[in-house]
């Protein structure tokens, strides 16, 4: 058994299905944790959700959590566009994986898997969250905005019983995770900006084996699409 741990997919199925099959062979006994963001910014964001869906229902063992781009589609299913902060190539992206006109139209099925996302998980040796915690609140997992937006945040680990901390949200380069996970930084950044794929630095979607402490790193191969560059 091994249990991965991956975050930050952005509509890109085709990378996401290359790391899960191909790379890591994902065993029904194996354990998948995916720290959100599944959706927004590339080009099929309704495949990446039937994928995990699919993986689901074939009784292999993926946990999902919500992301800030989860809740903002959430939203926009509700409030329309303006409750999303993407360009309107990339609008046109989401809306043209669902097939719909509008984000209103977004349907049942989907709208009712990302309410189901939980904000973060906890596991005997780590805690698992989108974007982090704000360590200054008495009850650090009563702030679920933090959760999904948080960033700059300073860590006190006692606050999770001294248990790694494995999050997403913020790209960083891949040689900077490589450093965090050499040196067994008590807090890893897992999002190597896979839907980027036009910064030489970012681009890839990785997993980490949470046991062997492996990076397994899957270049996107999703492009080309209409992406802003990452500044």
């Amino acid at each position: 058994m091994a249990r991965y741990a991956l975050t930050d997919i952005h509509g890109c199925a085709q990378t996401l299905k290359a790391l899960v099959l191909g790379q890591l062979k994902l065993q029904k006994q194996d354990e998948l944790y995916i720290l959100g963001d599944l959706v927004n910014k590339g080009p099929d964001s309704k495949g990446v959700i039937d994928f995990i869906v699919h993986l689901q229902k074939q009784q292999y063992n993926v946990q999902c959590l919500r992301g800030n781009h989860d809740q903002m589609l959430l939203k926009a299913a509700t409030k329309g566009e303006s409750a999303l902060n993407l360009s309107l190539p990339e609008k046109e992206l989401v809306l043209q994986s669902f097939g719909i006109q509008e984000f209103e139209q977004l349907p049942p099925k989907y709208i009712n898997f990302l309410k189901s996302l939980p904000y973060y998980l906890e596991l005997p040796d780590y805690f698992l969250v989108h974007a982090g915690f704000d360590f200054k609140q008495d009850d650090i997992f009563k702030d679920k905005e933090a959760m999904l937006n948080i960033r700059g945040y300073k860590l006190m680990p006692a606050k999770l019983n001294n248990k790694r901390l494995l999050h997403g949200h913020t790209p960083v380069a891949l040689h900077t995770i490589k450093k965090s996970v050499a040196h067994s930084s008590y807090s890893l950044n897992l999002d190597a900006g896979c839907v980027y794929y036009k910064n030489a630095s970012y681009g890839n979607l990785i997993a980490l084996d949470l046991d062997s402490q492996e990076l397994y790193i899957q270049p996107n191969e999703d492009r080309p699409y209409s992406v802003r560059r990452k500044s």
